[in-house]
């Protein structure tokens, strides 16, 4: 938006470049904080280099530093093209003059092709990343390699709803060669279905082809399903689950006008959480209600309008609600959990997550998911963090900032009911003892169980209600209190709309 610096704020050459000096600092700093250790340096951008690139989106030009040195072409001709006194018209003559000798697209896919690394050599560095299987075995390595000829692998990344196509799965294809009419496997919603059509994209357009080998971004029709989902042909390990940075904080119950609309509604939603990740949809089981959660007022506005207009379907919606989270704030004594029968006793307690291992939670460098085998790299992060070694080891379950370790020692049947445990562990978490809110910084254990011999006696109609009943009475123990989000906006406006700003502000 250089065009706005010179026409709008009327910046001077000198203020521009303080003001984007700035920007690109507030850019590497940010770079620096969230890439690896070995890749900070590597990924910070710079002028000299070409990897920055100034120009206006609306006016459809771009300069880089060694673009401009190739065509001869100076901010100076791009200020005089702007503050020229001359009409409006002999204006906008030189502006497309500018754009035509520095075109937006040339200057930034030319950064692309030079600076962005092509797939294979990219997947290298990602794979171990992104996906928890075996790096050794034929999936790994087609997958670090690339490779057109190995195992199927694609993920998910966007749903895109055509009204002629249907919903269009957007991602990239990791490994393989995908086609037309294979039978795939997608690995979150466990089934098999079919690919109707693949899809090229060729900028706005969509070519439809018969084949795409690996390394290539498409789109594929006749499967239904959601961003973050692995498609692969055989029942295997998925890639990680996709996670945003923000999380919903307002929270609308939604209802059809007209109750015949409802189907058509729940229809819609779905549609709408596929389209967009960061809404989520739940269906309140003791109000019958559908619950959207939002990231603020306005966005579940445009939700809502988009919901009449682009579907057609009136909808009435509550007054906002404050999304909460709970936690607790000590240790909790050992809880013990009968099962219904009486024949089966399990043992936990809870205590809060501490700092050092919750920051390495929200930085994702501890991976959400089940541990189906010991993870020593996570067990390296937890020992550094300041835990002990087979404290670390224990750790079966992370989930949406909580921990789950099974700290039993001996326990014969401990392997048939370890699932189910941590099943309602992440029921508990999804739904706390206090509110049912989600909860935050809690770290559950099993610490003991006695188990029935006779597996009839200790089945998910046992274990369910123990290990729910447990984990929740221990969290009942642990002093729960609940939080509230909090939300920093930045507003930027002329001093002469203060006054007007800081009573609308006050008014909320």
């Amino acid at each position: 938006k250089v065009d706005r610096l010179i026409k709008e704020l009327q910046l001077t050459p000198e203020a521009m470049r303080e003001r984007f000096v700035k920007i690109i600092k507030d850019v590497n700093n940010l770079i620096h904080d969230i890439s690896p250790k070995e890749y900070k340096d590597k990924w910070t951008v710079n002028v000299e280099n070409g990897t920055v690139a100034f120009g206006s989106a609306f006016h459809n030009w771009a300069l880089s530093m060694p673009y401009m040195k190739g065509k001869k072409i100076t901010f100076k001709d791009v200020i005089e093209a702007y503050n020229a006194e001359e009409s409006e018209d002999e204006k906008a003559k030189r502006i497309k003059e500018l754009a035509k000798k520095a075109p937006l697209h040339e200057v930034i896919l030319d950064i692309v092709i030079k600076h962005h690394p092509n797939p294979i050599e990219a997947q290298k560095y990602r794979i171990p990343w992104l996906w928890r299987g075996d790096l050794e075995g034929e999936e790994g390595k087609a997958l670090i390699n690339c490779d057109p000829n190995g195992p199927l692998f694609y993920c998910i990344t966007k749903i895109v709803v055509d009204p002629q196509a249907g919903e269009i799965s957007c991602g990239r294809l990791f490994s393989g060669t995908i086609k037309k009419g294979l039978n795939v496997y997608l690995n979150r919603q466990k089934q098999e279905t079919r690919i109707q059509q693949v899809f090229m994209f060729n900028g706005a357009k969509r070519d439809i082809v018969e084949e795409i080998p690996a390394g290539n971004v498409l789109g594929i029709a006749g499967v239904k399903s959601y961003p973050g989902e692995t498609i692969t042909f055989e029942p295997t390990d998925p890639f990680e689950q996709i996670t945003h940075i923000f999380e919903p904080v307002i929270t609308k119950a939604i209802e059809a006008l007209k109750p015949a609309d409802l189907p058509k509604l729940i229809d819609v939603l779905r549609q709408v959480t596929k389209e967009d990740p960061t809404i989520k949809i739940e269906i309140n089981e003791e109000t019958g209600e559908h619950l959207m959660h939002g990231m603020g007022e306005l966005h579940l506005e445009v939700i809502e309008n988009r919901i009449k207009t682009e579907k057609g379907v009136e909808v009435k919606t509550s007054e906002p609600i404050v999304v909460y989270r709970e936690t607790i704030t000590k240790q909790s004594p050992e809880i013990e959990g009968k099962s219904p029968n009486k024949h089966n006793k399990l043992f936990f307690k809870v205590e809060p997550v501490d700092d050092a291992t919750y920051d390495l939670l929200k930085k994702g460098e501890i991976r959400e998911g089940r541990i189906k085998k010991k993870d020593l790299d996570m067990r390296d992060k937890l020992v550094a963090a300041g835990w002990e070694n087979k404290k670390a080891l224990n750790v079966k379950d992370v989930f949406k900032g909580c921990l789950f370790l099974d700290e039993t020692r001996g326990i014969v049947y401990i392997n048939e009911i370890l699932e189910m445990a941590m099943d309602m562990f992440e029921d508990v978490m999804r739904a706390g003892p206090i509110a049912r809110e989600p909860c935050l910084r809690v770290k559950v254990s099993l610490t003991d169980c006695k188990l029935h011999e006779d597996a009839i006696h200790r089945g998910p109609a046992q274990i369910y209600p123990a290990v729910r009943d447990s984990i929740r009475g221990a969290m009942m123990h642990a002093n729960p209190v609940i939080f509230e989000p909090k939300q920093v906006l930045q507003i930027d406006a002329p001093s002469d709309y203060m006054g007007e700003l800081s009573k609308i502000i006050n008014n909320k």
